[in-house]
């Protein structure tokens, strides 16, 4: 069987991008297509596949990716299969499932979440531009979102990393997904828990608007408490200029690095409201609570049990306001002892990627004696 995958981007590894590496083992013999490929930063992790990029992959497209979003159809039309293939894969919180399929291949797209541009956090993304350019940032968000509609039936099946998501794709595109969790990397489970001194809070990942790490930065302003904000992003700059001393900015880590500091972390804080999120459990792994805003993917991966916080993977907060987040904070404070590291990581076992690789395996076998 030929397979295709398809991926928005492979610029950073984060959590998309490791999906992808775990659909490689189901299928290593894969071609991989994608927009843009940077080769450089993203490391050897690709290199025994075949990857073919789009026209528009130069280093100025590749620099500007996040903010090109209105030729995103013409990267897409330039991107065109090698072959025809019988099974085309498209991993998607971006314009890939797109691409046009000249054959009867049937496609699956495993979607992380409709494009957030498009379809429900418009404002948020305008919220965060000069306002001089918001009403051509909005007329060119609606030209997308017409393009994306376009292409939702370009798709036989969809499979959501989540509930949330599945009841977005139901939403917005009006098609059912089924639900298979992302894989949590099974060497995260090897070592023994380590039970090191904390000495910080821990944020770790993109620094983009819908984050929020405003939130954190404004909040940690306030208390004084020592915050290590772990990744890079647009909102990078902004965020150190407005940060007192207590807040430290580390940039990106090479693993090594970034495991030191979640081990020594009292929690990890999450505020934005996320489609699935997969710091949280990759934290969890290391027997590390979560402190997180009470909507989205954290519903599905952090537990709170306030009458046995022994069976707790963290805490939540209601609102995305300081108050709220310094409440949640200060509750933490008061039973940060009673966490049970062993507990946290057995909870995030249940997120491993075997479970991934099974589900996926037989979802996609299902599917294809379906067609």
């Amino acid at each position: 069987m030929k397979v295709a995958i398809i991926h928005y981007w492979f610029i950073t590894r984060r959590g998309g991008e490791k999906v992808v590496e775990s659909i490689l083992k189901l299928y290593p013999n894969a071609d991989i297509y994608t927009l843009f490929y940077d080769e450089d930063s993203y490391g050897d992790f690709l290199k025994k596949h075949n990857v073919y990029s789009s026209k528009f992959n130069t280093p100025f497209f590749r620099k500007h990716y996040q903010k090109i979003f209105p030729i995103y159809p013409n990267v897409v039309n330039s991107l065109k299969l090698k072959e025809d293939y019988d099974l085309i894969i498209s991993s998607e919180s971006g314009p890939a499932k797109g691409v046009e399929i000249k054959n009867n291949a049937s496609h699956v797209c495993y979607i992380h979440s409709p494009m957030r541009y498009c379809w429900g956090y418009t404002e948020e993304y305008l919220k965060s531009m000069n306002p001089l350019i918001r009403p051509i940032a909005n007329y060119f968000f609606m030209q997308l979102k017409k393009w994306d509609k376009s292409t939702i039936d370009n798709v036989d099946y969809y499979i959501s990393n989540s509930k949330n998501v599945a009841k977005r794709v139901e939403k917005y595109y009006n098609r059912k997904a089924e639900v298979i969790y992302p894989p949590i990397d099974s060497n995260l489970f090897i070592e023994p828990l380590e039970r090191n001194s904390k000495t910080h809070f821990l944020s770790f990942g993109a620094l983009t608007p819908y984050k929020k790490i405003d939130l954190l930065v404004d909040c940690f302003n306030k208390n004084g408490e020592k915050l290590i904000i772990i990744g890079n992003g647009s909102e990078k700059e902004k965020l150190k200029k407005r940060a007192k001393k207590n807040i430290e900015f580390k940039g990106f880590l090479k693993e090594c690095e970034l495991k030191n500091y979640i081990q020594n972390s009292k929690a990890l804080l999450f505020p934005g409201e996320e489609d699935f999120g997969m710091i949280p459990l990759e934290v969890m792994s290391y027997g590390i609570p979560v402190i997180a805003y009470k909507k989205g993917g954290a519903l599905e991966t952090v537990v709170e049990n306030k009458k046995e916080v022994s069976e707790s993977s963290g805490v939540f907060f209601n609102q995305q306001n300081t108050e709220s987040l310094q409440e949640a904070l200060h509750r933490f404070n008061k039973i940060e002892e009673k966490f049970n590291p062993s507990w946290i990581r057995k909870h995030a076992e249940k997120f491993h990627e075997s479970k991934f690789l099974q589900s996926f395996s037989k979802t996609i076998d299902r599917l294809l004696k379906q067609s």
